[in-house]
């Protein structure tokens, strides 16, 4: 634990004559000139400061001294402990950033800035939120610290607000020891500042598990005579053996984590008997090679406990935590634990500077943070070295944060890229967010959409009820939109866009299309199956796009009619007549099949003029063989019950080769000079015989209605005809005409 320096009261008021016999203390450890920056600092937060306190009643500039003091024990350079005593001054009515700025320069300044955003957000963002909500808030708080020393400024105030819990009421408590535990203790565990940490985690169990702790604290202080006076014994046995082996080394008893303890019996589900390592001696040397030594010596002089031995220089933990570790049963058949380590890795451990880490709360490996806590560890690392803050790291761009952390006005913490703009975080929110976005505010202010977010702000999204985002948005050089997931958003809005044109385009071409071909109302379902797509609209975008044209999906919709026809025959036709058809090549000169009949004599009805694959029905007449109609013909709607007893069931032969279909095609055009010229030139360019022409002109309104009756091969044939006679000019409508 950190330890305190006693020339500090441990209660107000704080006389000069202690501030100074304080100042003078440092002055042993820090160069004159840092020391007399820092009595300038104390200065003008003992003028700001003057007579208030603290939330807990405590005096808060007699807080501040502390918060420094704890700062020293870390050997930090001077700057954080400026910083920390002028920590408190952001909102104050003597606030003077430019102030600051000019006599203790721009990077204490920036690092006070640093310390309130920080405090504000973990006190805020803390509350209500879930396992991820807690982990994207420790990251964003550690996102918006760039220089890490402000990070380790929060976590010392943060300490000597929880030794001080006990002046609030129990409520209070429990939520500021919650979020101690939530936040500030896995940062200090991430950064690997072992003393805060481990204060931290006693003190909010503390808090948290009142029982659990006291009964704990209890067991250790009533046994603590006795395990005093045993580390003791072993201490003057096990130093006695090591001057003998001429082995210079340094022993103490190392106070137990209460926490740890907790923990360790929770893990393992044992009592507080079975802890071995309650008592606990340390042994520092100055050399790998010596630390064997020492185990050797005290494996020697007590029995080692079998499967208590861990070697973590050979195999370091992935913190980077190296030590070697024995349980041993003492004199009185207990257990001990031994920890053998090098000054060095000592130094390391205590303050946590090992130059690998992953930390333990998140179940995942992150890269990304795992890089960004590298940076701060190697600050904390060139403080060994009396190297400048941040020496060779500043301009690294290597190591600057690729993600920030932003907050919704609800308090959620939303993870995006650096760079990420508002634009981004609406969609991040929610989709319908994104595209209903037309503004934003930024900590509480109108922001341009482009404007690229920082870590720890506080975003507001403005929204209309409806509309959708702009294309300009989908510009690279806008700067609007930085995240895939944005940019994918908008796209299928876009998209989805254009493919409901594209369904009304592709349903009217095919609505056409079957019109003019006098087709019966398409089966989308069967269609679209037919054509490989998912579902009906995707059918008809297709169309629309023109990656499939409608007369194909026209003629898919004829050959259903011919394949489907059978079934779908006329109920009024007597059951009697219905009787298996041959095979569909059968009869193939004679271009239909009559079913239950053999060869007959058929021929087309001149008045519907049907052709394959129009769904038809065959009428039995006297010594004319079967007329073929089509099923939808008005004669044959028209029939009586006499004549309908005459209907058979007839299909298309399955080979049409060689043979020639009469139909009749309708041209609504404007009337002009050249016109029957241009038709006959597209029947005549297109190989199709005209068998019968009929012309009506409307002088007054100059519009010309033609009927041709032309000879076809299918209706495939049928169709590039009629889209040829579109293409000529003056030609309004062209369609095949059914009677």
């Amino acid at each position: 634990m950190v330890s305190r320096v006693s020339t500090l009261p441990k209660e107000p008021p704080v006389e000069q004559a202690q501030i100074d016999a304080w100042l003078t203390e440092l002055a042993h450890r820090r160069p004159r000139a840092d020391v007399d920056l820092l009595r300038e600092a104390v200065a003008m937060a003992q003028q700001t400061h003057l007579g208030e306190h603290a939330p807990d009643g405590f005096d808060r500039f007699l807080s501040l001294l502390y918060t420094v003091d704890t700062l020293d024990s870390l050997k930090l350079d001077i700057d954080p402990l400026i910083a920390a005593v002028l920590s408190e001054m952001p909102g104050h009515a003597l606030y003077d950033v430019a102030a600051i700025k000019k006599r203790f320069g721009a990077t204490v300044a920036a690092m006070v800035e640093q310390v309130s955003r920080i405090r504000e957000l973990s006190a805020s963002g803390a509350a209500n939120v879930d396992d991820r909500g807690v982990e994207n808030l420790r990251r964003m708080l550690l996102g918006i610290a760039n220089d890490v020393r402000a990070i380790l400024v929060v976590l010392a105030k943060r300490l000597q607000l929880m030794r001080r819990l006990k002046r609030l009421s129990e409520d209070v408590q429990r939520r500021v020891a919650r979020e101690t535990q939530m936040v500030h203790a896995p940062l200090a565990n991430r950064l690997g500042v072992w003393q805060l940490k481990w204060e931290l985690e006693d003190l909010c169990l503390r808090y948290l598990e009142p029982e659990e702790y006291s009964n704990l604290a209890k067991q250790l202080d009533g046994k603590r005579r006795e395990r005093e006076a045993f580390v003791t014994d072993v201490i003057d046995r096990l130093g006695a053996s090591c001057a003998a082996a001429d082995i210079p080394v340094e022993l103490s008893g190392r106070p137990k984590h209460i926490y740890s303890i907790w923990k360790k019996m929770r893990r393992k589900r044992v009592d507080f008997e079975q802890v071995f390592d309650v008592r606990a001696v340390r042994a520092l040397v100055e050399t790998v090679p010596q630390c064997y030594e020492v185990l050797g010596i005290a494996h020697s002089l007590w029995r080692p406990v079998p499967g208590e031995f861990d070697d973590y220089i050979a195999h370091p933990k992935p913190n980077g935590y190296r030590s070697l570790h024995t349980a041993v049963v003492g004199d009185d058949g207990k257990p001990l634990e031994i920890q053998v380590r090098t000054r060095e890795m000592h130094e390391h451990a205590e303050r946590g500077v090992a130059a690998h880490w992953k930390y333990k709360e998140s179940k995942q490996q992150d890269d990304e943070l795992e890089r960004r806590i590298e940076w701060m560890r190697r600050w904390l690392e060139q403080q060994d070295d009396d190297a400048q803050p941040l020496d060779g790291i500043d301009d690294d761009t290597e190591y600057e944060a690729r993600r920030i952390y932003v907050l919704s006005p609800q308090g959620k913490v939303v993870e995006l890229p650096s760079g990420a703009t508002p634009v981004d975080f609406a969609y991040a929110i929610h989709t319908s967010v994104g595209h209903r976005c037309r503004g934003a505010k930024v900590d509480g202010h109108i922001a341009p959409l482009a404007q690229a977010l920082q870590s720890g702000q506080k975003v507001e999204i403005l929204t209309v009820k409806e509309g959708g985002p702009s294309r300009d948005w989908l510009n690279p050089h806008s700067g609007y939109l930085t995240t895939s997931r944005a940019r994918n958003r908008v796209r299928q809005w876009f998209k989805q866009q254009d493919h409901d044109q594209h369904v009304a385009i592709g349903r009217t071409s095919l609505d056409r299309e079957v019109a003019r071909l006098s087709l019966p109302k398409p089966d989308l379902d069967r269609l679209a199956q037919r054509f490989n797509f998912k579902t009906n609209d995707d059918l008809l975008a297709a169309i629309g796009r023109g990656e499939l044209s409608a007369i194909q999906v026209a003629n898919a919709q004829a050959e259903r009619v011919k394949r489907d026809s059978a079934a779908d025959a006329d109920r009024a036709i007597p059951e009697k007549l219905r009787r298996r058809a041959p095979t569909k090549d059968a009869g193939g000169a004679g271009q239909v099949v009559v079913e239950g009949i053999g060869d007959l004599m058929t021929q087309m009805a001149k008045c519907c003029k049907p052709v394959p694959y129009d769904d038809i029905v065959g009428y039995i007449t006297k010594g004319r063989g079967v007329t073929v109609h089509r099923r939808d013909c008005a004669v044959v709607r028209k029939m009586d019950a006499q004549n309908r007893a005459r209907l058979v069931d007839v299909d298309w032969a399955g080979s049409q080769s060689n043979s020639r279909f009469l139909v009749d095609i309708h041209v609504f055009a404007g009337d002009r000079k050249g016109l029957l010229r241009d038709i006959s030139s597209v029947f005549a360019n297109a190989e199709i015989d005209v068998v019968g022409v009929s012309t009506q002109s409307d002088r007054r309104h100059e519009r010309a209605n033609m009927r041709f009756t032309a000879e076809v091969s299918d209706m495939n044939q049928l169709s590039q005809v009629l889209d040829k006679l579109a293409q000529i000019p003056d030609v309004i409508d062209v369609r095949r005409q059914l009677s």
